[in-house]
């Protein structure tokens, strides 16, 4: 039988002992911020991230009227099912594996992305007017994408390091199915969803951390190879469709530069490759960030 513990100085099995750098975790939290920043000055401040985001939104007119009722069968039933799916996960990875501080930690997180995107909602200023035909409420984060993004990275969290790329994988495509289903529905452009995204990354960053300081036991990464969950093929599906998702947009805003009034669903088509881009880019980053700190550190 595998124990997870490393030896103290004297020689003897410490449980739990292992230092885990800070550094990391920190540092992919201030990316997150960095792209809630960004993501808010380029698309609510500039002109042109204006006009990207509003052009996306009135051309999802075209889709809504393809898959509009599909879409809004989605959202409609996102929160509950959000939650209901989260909290089985979480309850069930703690009862079996008494997976007690992980649990609250996780859940503290989810709840903590909420309410900071519903802070930023309403504490936000309305959107400025540049010249760009728009709604002036603000509506960046998306609760709805927040709500699906942290319900997935509340399970992606609980885990342990062996199932946590295969849970990124599928917990970043639920969220970006969610997010790319409010812009069809028009209730919220794409910026919304990357914001809201930016904002569950910075609460799984600073969770995550936490979570695997205080159960060092379980947070030990034993190999892409040890487990079909494991295996890198997750995070390489991850980044693939992220790298194929920024060049499908650099490619579809550059056909329609020169003459932006002949678009008819080409905005709406680069605001889902942006909201691709950003999930899954994140998903894998996350997988990174969760599993190659805690690599097998431990004597067997």
């Amino acid at each position: 039988m595998i124990k997870h513990a490393a030896r103290s100085p004297s020689g003897s099995r410490t449980p739990g002992r292992g230092h885990i750098p800070a550094a990391p975790f920190m540092v992919a939290a201030a990316i997150s911020l960095a792209g809630l920043v960004v993501t808010y000055m380029f698309f609510i401040k500039r002109a042109a991230g204006q006009f990207l985001d509003e052009s996306a939104l009135v051309e999802a007119a075209v889709p809504r009227r393809i898959i509009g009722v599909q879409s809004s069968q989605v959202l409609d039933s996102l929160p509950a099912t959000s939650v209901v799916i989260s909290v089985i996960v979480v309850l069930f990875v703690t009862l079996a594996r008494r997976r007690w501080k992980a649990a609250g930690i996780a859940l503290a997180a989810m709840a903590a992305a909420n309410l900071t995107t519903q802070l930023f909602k309403f504490g936000l200023p309305d959107r400025p007017s540049l010249g760009v035909t728009t709604l002036t409420l603000n509506s960046l984060p998306s609760g709805h994408s927040t709500i699906a993004a942290s319900a997935a990275a509340a399970v992606f969290l609980v885990v342990s390091p062996r199932w946590r790329p295969v849970a990124a994988f599928a917990g970043g495509s639920y969220a970006v199915v969610v997010g790319v289903a409010t812009v069809i529905n028009q209730w919220h452009r794409p910026s919304d969803v990357m914001a809201a995204f930016f904002v569950v990354a910075l609460w799984t960053s600073l969770a995550g951390l936490v979570i695997v300081r205080t159960g060092p036991q379980w947070n030990v990464w034993l190999g892409a190879s040890q487990h079909w969950a494991s295996s890198r093929w997750w995070v390489a599906t991850c980044s693939a469709l992220a790298l194929v998702a920024g060049i499908f947009t650099v490619l579809i805003l550059r056909s329609v530069a020169a003459d932006p009034s002949s678009s008819t669903t080409s905005y709406f088509l680069a605001g889902v490759g942006q909201i691709v881009l950003v999930g899954y880019g994140l998903a894998a980053a996350g997988t990174l960030l969760l599993t190659l700190p805690v690599r097998r550190r431990s004597s067997r």
